[in-house]
């Protein structure tokens, strides 16, 4: 795995943090009200749902991606997965209403288990995740030439970036509190959207470039020409 690949990895954990939702507030009032290491505590529950539905992704698609690794149609296939989630986020009606009194209960002791339990099912039960992974898995798997143990840090690195911006969060989770009113928690799931489509439907237009203009090897054959 390149460096390049270690970017986009750290890239697209930072991005996923800041996905707005009931995790992302949840997060953020936790902190405000039981302290860092509650926050911590629901966070990491939040990651191991995404460890379950990583592997579920991965291991409910590997057979087809084996088959398929080197046809350009599979960025289609994973382009169109990211697309219908930018629109499901960028279109649903009732975001707005959500955010501005979103139903989070808090137990009323610090229970770090029961908030690991909380962050883990509050994330699992959201399909929306796995759709998130799969279309990931499907473009990112023959990048890496389905390796598991390039595919392992590569996922590895995501929710390490995830974790360490959402310890910022936590850390900062007053002044953000005080600066996420409605309108601007509105326009961000909004941007949010916008950018999984485009990301998507530059996937999708991938799917349509031959498989030799995607091989590296081709294109400097072609150069030393």
């Amino acid at each position: 795995m390149d460096f390049f690949d270690i970017k986009n990895a750290f890239f697209i954990g930072f991005f996923l943090s800041f996905m707005i939702g009931p995790v992302f507030f949840m997060l953020i009032k936790t902190s405000v009200l039981k302290g860092a290491r509650a926050a911590i505590s629901f966070d990491l529950g939040v990651i191991l749902g995404d460890v379950c539905f990583i592997l579920i992704a991965y291991f409910g698609s590997r057979h087809l991606l084996e088959k398929i690794k080197d046809d350009p149609r599979l960025f289609f296939i994973g382009g169109l997965i990211l697309v219908i989630y930018g629109l499901i986020t960028y279109l649903d009606k009732n975001n707005k209403k959500e955010l501005e009194e979103p139903e989070l209960k808090l137990p009323e002791s610090n229970n770090y288990f029961r908030l690991i339990l909380k962050g883990f099912f509050l994330n699992f039960i959201n399909i929306g995740v796995l759709a998130f992974w799969l279309g990931l898995i499907v473009v990112i798997g023959p990048t890496l030439d389905m390796n598991p143990k390039h595919i392992f840090w590569y996922f590895v690195i995501i929710l390490g970036s995830y974790l360490i911006t959402d310890l910022g969060k936590i850390i900062l989770a007053k002044q953000l509190k005080s600066k996420l009113t409605p309108n601007v928690i509105y326009r961000m799931k909004k941007t949010m959207g916008i950018l999984l489509l485009v990301f998507g439907i530059g996937l999708m237009l991938k799917g349509f470039i031959p498989k030799e203009k995607l091989n590296i090897d081709t294109i400097i054959e072609k150069v030393d020409k």
